[in-house]
């Protein structure tokens, strides 16, 4: 080690920033209606004034709907730091959502399967 920068600091994989620091100690969103299923979108009405890169980067990428499963693997962040940076942003109302069906109901369980396929599939475009 030829300085202190470089205990902290790798060229390849850039600044480590631990999690907690992401998403200021929070380990869980308080939003209970937000799942990986959920769908987000930009709002048109909304106005983003968090200045954390992280945020940015959701809107930017919500401009087009997304999964908070895609969302969390464009990212490279785990679903549970997504989905407090994604709540947020719906609190702030910056970006809209909307919360995947329930299929328990049909009894049929075709539903499941279709949604397990379409979460595949957008999965092998990533």
């Amino acid at each position: 080690m030829s300085g202190p920068r470089e205990s902290w600091y790798d060229d390849e994989a850039g600044p480590v920033v631990r999690l907690f620091a992401v998403t200021r100690g929070r380990s869980a969103t308080r939003r209970t209606d937000i799942d990986m299923l959920t769908l987000v979108a930009t709002s048109e009405f909304g106005v983003l004034r968090r200045h954390e890169p992280e945020y940015a980067q959701i809107v930017r990428l919500a401009r087009e709907p997304q999964s908070v499963a895609e969302l969390a693997a464009r990212l490279r962040l785990p679903m549970t730091a997504t989905k407090i940076l994604v709540g947020d942003l719906i609190g702030d109302g910056v970006l809209d959502f909307r919360v995947p069906l329930s299929n328990s109901g049909n009894g049929s369980g075709t539903g499941d399967i279709a949604m397990l396929r379409a979460l595949r599939d957008g999965i092998r475009a990533l």
